[in-house]
């Protein structure tokens, strides 16, 4: 099933106008024009500037996407399939009998033979939720050292790393033979998820183009949803086995996504942003930036990215520097928006849904296929959203996305509360109603918070707190993944329908929090990006201050020196 990404990529590679390497070839005809009209404008007097002061506006950089940027980066992406992958198949063996008997059995009986519980609270077990959220303790921890590995050695050995954790998680998991074992081989993924999650939008980021940055990293995202997706078919397809084992297909063939980012990991190029970042090798970076810009006038970006560079050399404890005034903005979205996009409540639905299907008196394999239903919808709303959000913006469909959600949460917060009591199911057309309404708020999920959760933290910061700061944000995601993990079936239990009320609450905070202090970023260059802040009405008070002493002090040192 992660092989239906390549379909997608085809796709995705024609509304960009990438083309097959026979129109490549007309292309660097064009380009090679390109060059000698700059040269004989040159040559006249008219073109002081192409090339030096690299004070380029927002997305004027020279270079278009390139195929050779795509596979990169659709190999990359992979890292967001093991995350996806892992969600998707946690919540499904979860529901599954065979594994509850083996691994849970007070929650298999509470669920088959005890009448008197509430519809509520039969999947309430801490050693239950321990096992879907160990990962995501572990996921934390390990994004810290991937922080240091990733600005050390660069993108590409974090990305290594965490595939090849994962694939080491996903066999153990696969031979479970005690409870033990199994959250065992759950941290083993969540260190392969930390490091993945850590270095992969990064590594999309830095390779984008601006004007196409949105789109590109947005593929971390639908690669979450393909994840996703393939979890859920493979578990309604091994539900159906005989002898009840089929559990552990679902579990290793976690393996399969891991092999390929694994794999892949050993062939991709390292981002010009890391050439320069670890060793200054101008050249070899600027070779890199030509390549993936298919186009040789890259000299503004590469100034930029120098420039960037030495101020990260500068910059020794990257952890005490992000907290400095100056990056208080980004320090703040760093927190913020992890924490929305969790609070959100889209992993009950990933995790749960089965779980909540059940809990609504639907049977074993129609709550698998209910959740399979919601996967297709989800990608399907994130490939609308890589072909819209470097035209509309980050902030408008954040904000319609959070409507969306907030409107479908009270909805199905409604039906359940009028509908579904303690004991009993729902009727089939209510169960319906609830579905649908679950996948209207998956749809505005993938479209909005979804990739752009992982989008916005990726592309705000500059270079010398860059990877400190993917960090912040994976650490915030992963805790608050946990925290809501950990704590949902007994908020279920006790909250009951009025769970859906509790995040639709917070739905509507994180809404007006962008509308009120998050700037749009579309088409800005990441070195150019703190620009942004300066000129938002809020924030300017904090860093406009900041960079105006810091210009003071700078013409003063001048004129000293003179």
């Amino acid at each position: 099933m992660i092989y239906s990404v390549f379909p997608y990529i085809a796709w995705y590679c024609a509304s960009l106008h990438i083309h097959v390497p026979c129109v490549i070839v007309r292309e660097r005809e064009r380009e090679r024009e390109r060059e000698r009209e700059r040269d004989s404008l040159e040559e006249a007097g008219m073109a002081v500037g192409i090339t030096k002061g690299s004070e380029v506006a927002a997305g004027e950089y020279n270079g278009r996407v390139t195929s050779f940027v795509v596979l990169s980066c659709m190999m990359a992406a992979m890292g967001g399939a093991i995350f996806g992958y892992d969600i998707g198949i946690s919540g499904g063996v979860t529901s599954m009998e065979p594994f509850l008997k083996k691994f849970f059995p007070n929650v298999y009986l509470r669920m088959e033979e005890d009448n008197k519980i509430s519809n509520y609270c039969k999947f309430n077990s801490e050693l239950l939720t321990s096992f879907t959220s160990s990962l995501y303790v572990a996921g934390l921890i390990a994004s810290f050292f991937a922080s240091s590995v990733t600005k050390a050695f660069g993108r590409k050995p974090s990305i290594l790393i965490g595939g090849a954790a994962f694939l080491s998680g996903a066999a153990l998991n696969g031979a479970a033979s005690n409870v033990y074992m199994l959250i065992f081989g759950r941290a083993l993924l969540g260190v392969g998820v930390g490091f993945a999650n850590q270095s992969v939008p990064l590594y999309l980021s830095e390779m984008a183009p601006p004007r196409y940055r949105g789109a590109i990293n947005t593929g971390f995202q639908l690669s979450v949803g393909i994840g996703i997706l393939s979890a859920n078919l493979i578990n309604y397809g091994t539900q159906k086995i005989k002898g009840g084992w089929g559990w552990r297909i679902s579990l290793a063939m976690a393996a399969v996504p891991a092999s390929i980012l694994t794999v892949g990991a050993l062939f991709l190029p390292e981002t010009p942003n890391s050439l320069i970042q670890r060793n200054n090798n101008h050249l070899k970076a600027k070779s890199m930036l030509q390549r993936i810009r298919g186009t040789q006038d890259v000299q503004s970006e590469l100034d930029d990215l120098i420039r960037a560079c030495e101020i990260s050399r500068s910059v020794k404890h990257p952890f005490r520097k992000i907290i400095q005034k100056k990056y208080r903005p980004q320090l703040v979205m760093a927190i913020a928006i992890p924490f929305f996009q969790q609070v959100t409540g889209i992993n009950v639905i990933a995790f749960y849904a089965p779980v909540v299907f059940r809990t609504m008196g639907i049977g074993e394999s129609a709550s698998l296929m209910s959740a399979v239903v919601t996967g297709v919808v989800g990608v399907a709303a994130t490939i609308l959203s890589m072909s819209i959000v470097d035209k509309l913006g980050r902030r408008v469909l954040l904000m319609v996305g959070g409507i969306q959600m907030l409107v479908s949460q009270v909805m199905v917060g409604g039906i359940l509360s009028a509908q579904l009591g303690d004991q009993g199911e729902v009727s089939k057309g209510c169960a319906v109603s609830v579905l649908i309404l679950i996948c209207v708020y998956v749809a505005a999920f993938s479209w909005s918070w979804g990739p752009l959760g992982w989008l916005i933290p990726s592309e705000i910061f500059p270079l010398e707190i860059r990877s400190a700061g993917q960090s912040i944000n994976v650490a915030v995601n992963f805790f608050f993944t946990f925290v809501v993990a950990q704590t949902f079936l007994a908020m279920l239990c006790h909250l009951k329908s009025g769970i859906y009320f509790f995040f639709g609450g917070w739905v509507a905070v994180m809404t007006v929090f962008v509308y009120l202090f998050l700037p749009e970023t579309k088409n800005v260059p990441m070195e150019k990006m703190d620009g942004v802040w300066r000129e938002h009405w809020f924030w300017k008070r904090i860093v406009g201050e900041e960079h105006a002493v810091n210009n003071m002090e700078g013409e003063d040192s001048d004129g000293d020196s003179g």
